[in-house]
């Protein structure tokens, strides 16, 4: 099974939530102890914290966030938590004494203030004295700017950047470099912003989009940097990634996968729970084989997990690299009614409550067919920059189903691309709505 080493250290900042939400907590129940036990008061803390780090975008903290940034991220999030506890205070029963509120907010601060910027050093530490945590990079391009940046990555280990090799773009085959890129498995490129206007420019966005690698640009001194973009800066050396992808946010990420476990966990209380038994008995009186139908798939980048299905074949040799075509003989009579009417698709919801996919998201292809369109059409594989879904909207948009020409995948990479840039809640739930009216409308493309 193919890994990739994921962009994002995934687990430290869900466990110091989990840290802030038991101190804030504990100390509501030592510090106010007016309301020990009274569950609907940790409830609102808890809900205020998460609501005010959300909006001060509290734990977007990264290697190279500067210190100075992750102070004023404390001082904003504990205002704001002072004046919702206060503005609570003021509109129903007062629930404690300013006094209190006071000391609890500053013990608070004091406390989780010192874990977070523990937790920071000591990760720079980790990447500095015992290499850990680290991204291996190469820099494309020349002038003062990029030898800035080489400076950074090797004298700044503690920010956990492995530079591997910088190249100057007039004196190497630019082939070369993408092939030196590939043979070290580099997980981050830094490409001078003047080359956007040179012959090599498009080949090497065109291989980072194809193989999942991170591409940032590097401006000159003299550049201007426009408020469009979202700037970083490793030190005093701004950087502009190459896409901005809303679901690298922490919280959206969360509000997505929040609304992935509430969604699935109804359609299989409500709806599987009933509807796999009668399948079942239905698909064992019309042909021999198991009830689900079971195929290793692509998911987010380019992992591989197994898909869910109800069995609409007969069981056969070619499912795993023959897509269905219109009128295939290997659909069964129960098979036609479950795929025309999307049925055959529910126990995907397995799989988004496992968190392998999402509700809405990028169709997954089988392996075989990624690794054939990965080859043919460009940027195929930017699909795979997030989770994949059971409907999407290249699916809501005529282009579902089977794929009878290049034209078909070209315009589905297209709206897969839109959705991943362009994500939100309402997004996801207009796809939803589509997918159902289509369901009751019927597609032509639906066997």
């Amino acid at each position: 099974m193919k890994k990739r080493r994921g962009r994002y250290s995934k687990f430290i900042r869900p466990i110091t939530l989990i840290i802030d939400l038991i101190i804030i907590n504990l100390l509501a129940y030592f510090l106010l102890p007016e309301f020990a036990g009274k569950g609907w008061f940790y409830i609102f803390i808890s809900l205020c914290w998460l609501l005010s780090s959300w909006a001060t975008m509290y734990y977007d903290v990264f290697r190279f966030t500067r210190i100075v940034k992750i102070f004023e991220k404390i001082f904003k999030q504990f205002i704001l938590q002072f004046v919702l506890y206060s503005a609570y205070n003021g509109i129903f029963s007062r629930f404690a004494e300013p006094k209190d509120l006071i000391i609890y907010g500053v013990v608070t601060m004091i406390i989780i203030s010192i874990i977070k910027i523990s937790i920071f050093y000591s990760l720079k530490i980790f990447r500095s004295q015992y290499g850990g945590n680290y991204r291996k990079v190469v820099i494309i391009g020349k002038g003062k700017e990029i030898k800035q940046l080489r400076d950074f990555f090797n004298l700044k280990s503690e920010y956990g950047y492995h530079l591997v090799g910088t190249f100057q773009d007039e004196t190497v085959d630019i082939q070369d470099v993408l092939d030196f890129i590939e043979m070290e498995k580099i997980d981050e490129i830094y490409i001078s912003l003047y080359l956007v206007s040179t012959k090599s420019f498009a080949k090497i966005v065109d291989f980072a989009d194809n193989n999942l690698k991170v591409l940032k640009y590097i401006p000159k001194d003299d550049e201007l940097i426009g408020d469009n973009y979202n700037t970083e800066y490793y030190d005093l050396i701004p950087i502009i990634p190459r896409r901005t992808i809303p679901l690298d946010n922490n919280y959206n990420r969360v509000v997505k996968r929040s609304f992935d476990l509430v969604f699935s966990t109804l359609v299989i209380v409500f709806l599987l729970s009933w509807l796999i038994p009668l399948i079942s008995i239905l698909i064992k009186l019309e042909s021999r084989g198991p009830i689900f139908f079971k195929q290793v798939r692509n998911g987010i980048n380019n992992s591989e997990f197994t898909c869910y299905k109800f069995r609409s074949m007969h069981s056969n040799t070619t499912c795993d690299d023959l897509q269905a075509s219109k009128g295939d003989a290997r659909i069964t009579r129960l098979g036609k009614f479950i795929r025309k009417t999307s049925i055959d698709e529910l126990p995907q919801f397995f799989n988004v409550f496992l968190g392998d996919m999402s509700v809405v998201g990028p169709r997954p292809h089988m392996v075989v067919h990624t690794q054939m369109y990965a080859k043919r059409i460009n940027k195929f594989m930017v699909r795979h920059l997030i989770k994949p879904g059971i409907t999407g909207m290249a699916q809501t948009h005529g282009y579902r189903g089977e794929v009878e020409n290049d034209r078909d995948i070209i315009n589905r990479v297209k709206y897969d691309i839109f959705y991943i840039e362009n994500w939100s809640v309402f997004l996801d739930l207009k796809i939803i709505y589509l997918t159902i009216y289509n369901v009751f409308k019927g597609e032509d493309k639906a066997y």
